[in-house]
Protein backbone atom coordinates (compact mmCIF):
# COMPACT_ATOMS: atom_id res chain seq x y z
CA UNK A 1 0.00 0.00 0.00
CA UNK A 2 1.39 3.42 -0.98
CA UNK A 3 2.19 5.95 1.68
CA UNK A 4 -0.29 8.80 1.72
CA UNK A 5 -0.08 12.51 2.41
CA UNK A 6 -2.85 15.06 2.78
CA UNK A 7 -2.74 18.68 1.64
CA UNK A 8 -4.35 21.32 3.84
CA UNK A 9 -4.41 25.10 3.65
CA UNK A 10 -6.57 28.17 3.94
CA UNK A 11 -8.63 29.31 0.90
CA UNK A 12 -6.40 30.79 -1.82
CA UNK A 13 -3.20 29.32 -0.38
CA UNK A 14 -2.42 27.22 -3.46
CA UNK A 15 -3.50 23.80 -2.17
CA UNK A 16 -4.84 22.58 -5.50
CA UNK A 17 -1.81 23.99 -7.34
CA UNK A 18 0.41 21.98 -5.00
CA UNK A 19 -1.67 18.88 -5.69
CA UNK A 20 -1.40 19.44 -9.45
CA UNK A 21 2.33 20.09 -9.33
CA UNK A 22 3.04 16.98 -7.27
CA UNK A 23 0.78 14.55 -9.11
CA UNK A 24 0.71 16.03 -12.62
CA UNK A 25 -3.02 15.27 -12.43
CA UNK A 26 -4.61 18.09 -14.33
CA UNK A 27 -8.10 17.00 -13.43
CA UNK A 28 -7.53 18.58 -10.02
CA UNK A 29 -10.42 20.94 -9.31
CA UNK A 30 -10.60 23.85 -6.91
CA UNK A 31 -13.22 23.25 -4.21
CA UNK A 32 -13.26 19.49 -4.78
CA UNK A 33 -11.56 16.55 -3.08
CA UNK A 34 -8.69 15.51 -5.37
CA UNK A 35 -6.72 12.27 -5.15
CA UNK A 36 -3.66 11.33 -7.20
CA UNK A 37 -0.22 9.72 -7.15
CA UNK A 38 2.99 11.74 -6.85
CA UNK A 39 6.01 9.96 -8.39
CA UNK A 40 9.30 10.13 -6.47
CA UNK A 41 12.18 10.82 -8.83
CA UNK A 42 15.30 8.70 -8.28
CA UNK A 43 18.23 8.70 -10.67
CA UNK A 44 19.24 5.22 -9.51
CA UNK A 45 16.09 3.74 -11.06
CA UNK A 46 17.08 4.69 -14.61
CA UNK A 47 20.57 3.23 -14.19
CA UNK A 48 19.15 -0.08 -12.97
CA UNK A 49 16.61 -0.17 -15.79
CA UNK A 50 19.40 0.29 -18.32
CA UNK A 51 21.43 -2.58 -16.86
CA UNK A 52 18.55 -5.08 -17.14
CA UNK A 53 17.08 -3.59 -20.36
CA UNK A 54 13.75 -3.06 -18.64
CA UNK A 55 10.72 -2.69 -20.87
CA UNK A 56 8.85 -0.77 -18.17
CA UNK A 57 10.19 1.61 -15.52
CA UNK A 58 8.00 2.52 -12.55
CA UNK A 59 9.07 5.05 -9.91
CA UNK A 60 7.97 4.87 -6.30
CA UNK A 61 4.96 7.05 -5.58
CA UNK A 62 3.07 8.66 -2.73
CA UNK A 63 -0.73 8.92 -2.72
CA UNK A 64 -1.81 12.56 -2.35
CA UNK A 65 -5.20 13.80 -1.17
CA UNK A 66 -6.31 17.43 -1.36
CA UNK A 67 -9.50 18.28 0.56
CA UNK A 68 -11.44 21.55 0.14
CA UNK A 69 -11.72 23.64 3.30
CA UNK A 70 -10.54 23.10 6.85
CA UNK A 71 -13.63 22.16 8.87
CA UNK A 72 -13.54 19.14 11.21
CA UNK A 73 -15.58 16.97 8.82
CA UNK A 74 -13.30 17.61 5.83
CA UNK A 75 -10.09 17.32 7.82
CA UNK A 76 -11.42 14.08 9.24
CA UNK A 77 -10.96 12.55 5.77
CA UNK A 78 -7.21 12.83 6.33
CA UNK A 79 -6.98 10.81 9.53
CA UNK A 80 -5.37 7.83 7.80
CA UNK A 81 -2.68 9.76 5.91
CA UNK A 82 0.94 9.45 7.00
CA UNK A 83 1.80 13.18 6.87
CA UNK A 84 0.29 16.58 6.12
CA UNK A 85 1.53 19.22 3.69
CA UNK A 86 0.38 22.74 4.57
CA UNK A 87 0.14 25.20 1.68
CA UNK A 88 0.75 28.76 2.91
CA UNK A 89 0.06 31.99 1.01
CA UNK A 90 3.37 33.87 0.81
CA UNK A 91 2.64 35.80 -2.40
CA UNK A 92 -0.31 38.11 -1.56
CA UNK A 93 0.58 41.72 -0.60
CA UNK A 94 -0.86 41.25 2.89
CA UNK A 95 0.18 37.59 3.29
CA UNK A 96 1.00 36.38 6.81
CA UNK A 97 2.13 32.76 6.32
CA UNK A 98 3.33 32.33 9.92
CA UNK A 99 -0.07 33.39 11.25
CA UNK A 100 -1.80 31.15 8.71
CA UNK A 101 0.28 28.19 9.89
CA UNK A 102 -0.78 28.79 13.49
CA UNK A 103 -4.41 29.06 12.36
CA UNK A 104 -4.11 25.74 10.53
CA UNK A 105 -2.64 24.08 13.60
CA UNK A 106 -5.59 25.39 15.59
CA UNK A 107 -7.99 23.98 12.98
CA UNK A 108 -6.31 20.57 13.35
CA UNK A 109 -6.61 20.81 17.12
CA UNK A 110 -10.32 21.67 16.86
CA UNK A 111 -10.84 18.75 14.46
CA UNK A 112 -9.14 16.37 16.90
CA UNK A 113 -11.24 17.65 19.78
CA UNK A 114 -14.42 17.17 17.76
CA UNK A 115 -13.32 13.64 16.85
CA UNK A 116 -12.54 12.71 20.47
CA UNK A 117 -15.86 14.14 21.68
CA UNK A 118 -17.88 12.19 19.11
CA UNK A 119 -16.03 8.96 19.85
CA UNK A 120 -16.57 9.50 23.59
CA UNK A 121 -20.31 9.83 23.00
CA UNK A 122 -20.39 6.53 21.11
CA UNK A 123 -18.16 4.60 23.52
CA UNK A 124 -19.96 5.94 26.61
CA UNK A 125 -23.27 4.63 25.25
CA UNK A 126 -21.75 1.23 24.45
CA UNK A 127 -20.09 1.11 27.90
CA UNK A 128 -23.52 1.06 29.55
CA UNK A 129 -23.57 -2.64 28.69
CA UNK A 130 -21.05 -3.10 31.50
CA UNK A 131 -18.10 -4.00 29.27
CA UNK A 132 -15.00 -3.07 31.35
CA UNK A 133 -12.86 -2.46 28.24
CA UNK A 134 -15.33 0.09 26.89
CA UNK A 135 -15.67 1.70 30.31
CA UNK A 136 -11.89 2.06 30.53
CA UNK A 137 -11.75 3.62 27.06
CA UNK A 138 -14.55 6.05 27.93
CA UNK A 139 -12.64 7.14 31.06
CA UNK A 140 -9.48 7.61 29.00
CA UNK A 141 -11.34 9.62 26.35
CA UNK A 142 -12.76 11.89 29.04
CA UNK A 143 -9.22 12.63 30.26
CA UNK A 144 -8.01 13.21 26.68
CA UNK A 145 -10.91 15.59 26.02
CA UNK A 146 -10.04 17.60 29.14
CA UNK A 147 -6.42 17.71 27.92
CA UNK A 148 -7.53 19.11 24.55
CA UNK A 149 -9.83 21.64 26.21
CA UNK A 150 -6.70 23.07 27.85
CA UNK A 151 -5.44 23.90 24.33
CA UNK A 152 -2.86 21.09 24.27
CA UNK A 153 -2.35 18.75 21.34
CA UNK A 154 -2.35 14.97 21.38
CA UNK A 155 1.40 15.07 20.78
CA UNK A 156 1.63 16.32 24.35
CA UNK A 157 -0.62 13.56 25.74
CA UNK A 158 1.57 11.60 28.21
CA UNK A 159 -0.13 8.21 27.92
CA UNK A 160 -1.07 5.82 25.15
CA UNK A 161 -3.96 6.87 22.94
CA UNK A 162 -6.80 4.58 21.82
CA UNK A 163 -5.67 3.21 18.45
CA UNK A 164 -8.98 4.16 16.84
CA UNK A 165 -8.42 7.91 17.31
CA UNK A 166 -5.96 8.44 14.40
CA UNK A 167 -5.33 12.08 15.46
CA UNK A 168 -4.31 14.78 13.00
CA UNK A 169 -2.09 16.75 15.39
CA UNK A 170 0.38 13.87 15.80
CA UNK A 171 1.17 13.60 12.09
CA UNK A 172 4.36 15.12 10.58
CA UNK A 173 3.48 18.63 9.36
CA UNK A 174 5.46 20.16 6.48
CA UNK A 175 4.86 23.82 5.68
CA UNK A 176 5.12 24.77 1.98
CA UNK A 177 5.34 28.53 1.38
CA UNK A 178 3.74 29.46 -1.92
CA UNK A 179 5.70 32.50 -3.05
CA UNK A 180 9.09 34.25 -2.75
CA UNK A 181 11.51 32.30 -0.58
CA UNK A 182 9.42 29.17 -1.03
CA UNK A 183 7.84 27.41 -4.01
CA UNK A 184 6.15 29.14 -6.94
CA UNK A 185 3.24 26.70 -7.09
CA UNK A 186 1.63 28.41 -10.09
CA UNK A 187 4.84 27.93 -12.07
CA UNK A 188 5.34 24.36 -10.86
CA UNK A 189 1.75 23.47 -11.78
CA UNK A 190 2.29 24.86 -15.28
CA UNK A 191 5.64 23.09 -15.69
CA UNK A 192 4.06 19.80 -14.62
CA UNK A 193 2.22 19.82 -17.97
CA UNK A 194 5.58 19.56 -19.76
CA UNK A 195 8.00 16.67 -20.04
CA UNK A 196 10.81 16.59 -17.47
CA UNK A 197 13.30 17.67 -20.15
CA UNK A 198 11.19 20.63 -21.28
CA UNK A 199 10.48 21.74 -17.71
CA UNK A 200 14.19 21.65 -16.83
CA UNK A 201 14.88 24.24 -19.54
CA UNK A 202 12.62 26.73 -17.75
CA UNK A 203 14.23 26.22 -14.34
CA UNK A 204 17.54 27.57 -13.09
CA UNK A 205 18.11 24.41 -11.06
CA UNK A 206 16.28 21.40 -9.71
CA UNK A 207 12.54 21.53 -9.17
CA UNK A 208 11.60 23.05 -5.84
CA UNK A 209 9.22 20.14 -5.44
CA UNK A 210 12.19 17.77 -5.18
CA UNK A 211 13.05 19.51 -1.91
CA UNK A 212 9.44 19.03 -0.77
CA UNK A 213 9.68 15.30 -1.48
CA UNK A 214 13.07 15.10 0.28
CA UNK A 215 11.61 16.74 3.37
CA UNK A 216 8.70 14.32 3.22
CA UNK A 217 11.06 11.35 3.00
CA UNK A 218 13.02 12.61 6.01
CA UNK A 219 9.88 13.29 8.06
CA UNK A 220 8.53 9.80 7.43
CA UNK A 221 11.88 8.01 7.65
CA UNK A 222 11.53 6.50 4.18
CA UNK A 223 14.02 4.37 2.28
CA UNK A 224 13.83 3.09 -1.28
CA UNK A 225 14.37 -0.46 -2.48
CA UNK A 226 14.21 -1.76 -6.04
CA UNK A 227 13.06 -4.75 -8.02
CA UNK A 228 15.00 -5.00 -11.28
CA UNK A 229 13.89 -7.23 -14.13
CA UNK A 230 13.57 -7.06 -17.89
CA UNK A 231 9.77 -6.98 -17.73
CA UNK A 232 9.69 -4.15 -15.18
CA UNK A 233 12.16 -2.29 -13.00
CA UNK A 234 10.50 -0.54 -10.12
CA UNK A 235 11.22 1.54 -7.01
CA UNK A 236 9.32 1.01 -3.76
CA UNK A 237 9.29 2.75 -0.38
CA UNK A 238 9.58 1.38 3.14
CA UNK A 239 10.09 2.92 6.57
CA UNK A 240 13.61 2.68 8.01
CA UNK A 241 13.98 -0.55 9.96
CA UNK A 242 11.30 -2.47 8.05
CA UNK A 243 12.15 -5.98 6.93
CA UNK A 244 12.36 -8.14 3.85
CA UNK A 245 8.95 -9.54 4.80
CA UNK A 246 7.56 -5.98 4.89
CA UNK A 247 9.08 -5.39 1.46
CA UNK A 248 7.41 -8.55 0.17
CA UNK A 249 4.06 -7.34 1.49
CA UNK A 250 4.58 -3.99 -0.17
CA UNK A 251 4.97 -5.72 -3.52
CA UNK A 252 2.06 -8.15 -3.06
CA UNK A 253 0.39 -9.87 -0.11
CA UNK A 254 0.81 -13.30 -1.79
CA UNK A 255 4.58 -12.80 -1.97
CA UNK A 256 4.68 -12.09 1.76
CA UNK A 257 2.46 -15.09 2.52
CA UNK A 258 4.70 -17.47 0.56
CA UNK A 259 8.06 -15.86 1.44
CA UNK A 260 11.00 -18.30 1.24
CA UNK A 261 14.11 -16.15 1.01
CA UNK A 262 15.35 -12.88 -0.43
CA UNK A 263 18.27 -12.32 -2.81
CA UNK A 264 19.86 -8.95 -2.03
CA UNK A 265 22.37 -6.81 -3.91
CA UNK A 266 23.27 -3.13 -3.59
CA UNK A 267 22.06 -1.05 -6.52
CA UNK A 268 25.56 0.27 -7.27
CA UNK A 269 27.06 -3.23 -7.20
CA UNK A 270 24.49 -4.36 -9.77
CA UNK A 271 25.15 -1.37 -12.02
CA UNK A 272 28.92 -1.90 -11.86
CA UNK A 273 28.60 -5.66 -12.46
CA UNK A 274 26.35 -5.09 -15.46
CA UNK A 275 23.98 -8.00 -14.81
CA UNK A 276 22.49 -10.14 -12.04
CA UNK A 277 24.53 -13.12 -13.24
CA UNK A 278 27.82 -11.24 -13.11
CA UNK A 279 26.97 -9.80 -9.70
CA UNK A 280 26.31 -13.32 -8.39
CA UNK A 281 29.56 -14.57 -9.96
CA UNK A 282 31.47 -11.84 -8.12
CA UNK A 283 29.86 -12.81 -4.84
CA UNK A 284 28.02 -9.49 -4.52
CA UNK A 285 24.61 -11.10 -4.05
CA UNK A 286 23.56 -12.63 -0.74
CA UNK A 287 20.59 -14.50 0.70
CA UNK A 288 18.56 -13.02 3.55
CA UNK A 289 15.54 -14.15 5.56
CA UNK A 290 12.29 -12.53 6.63
CA UNK A 291 13.81 -10.44 9.42
CA UNK A 292 16.51 -8.77 7.31
CA UNK A 293 16.31 -4.98 7.73
CA UNK A 294 16.14 -3.61 4.18
CA UNK A 295 18.67 -0.86 3.40
CA UNK A 296 18.20 2.13 1.15
CA UNK A 297 19.27 1.18 -2.37
CA UNK A 298 18.86 -2.58 -1.97
CA UNK A 299 17.78 -4.51 -5.06
CA UNK A 300 15.59 -7.40 -3.94
CA UNK A 301 14.55 -10.61 -5.67
CA UNK A 302 12.11 -12.36 -3.34
CA UNK A 303 11.63 -16.08 -3.76
CA UNK A 304 8.21 -17.29 -2.69
CA UNK A 305 5.79 -20.19 -3.04
CA UNK A 306 2.04 -19.91 -2.51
Amino acid sequence: MALEVGIVGLPGSGKTLLFTALTKAHGGEYGKTNVGMAPISDERLGQLAQVVSAKKVTPAAVRVQDVPGTGPALLGNLRQVDALLVALDAFSPDATPDDDLENLKLELLVADRDHVERRLERVAKQAKSGDPTLRAEADELERILAHLDEGKTLVEWPGERPAELEPLTTKPLLAIRNGPGGVDLQLEAELSEMSDEEAAEFREGASALEEVVRRLRDALGLITFFTAGEKETRAWTLREGETALDAAGTIHSDIARGFIRCEVIGWQDLVEAGSHAEAARRGLQRLEGKTYAVQDGDVLNIRFNV
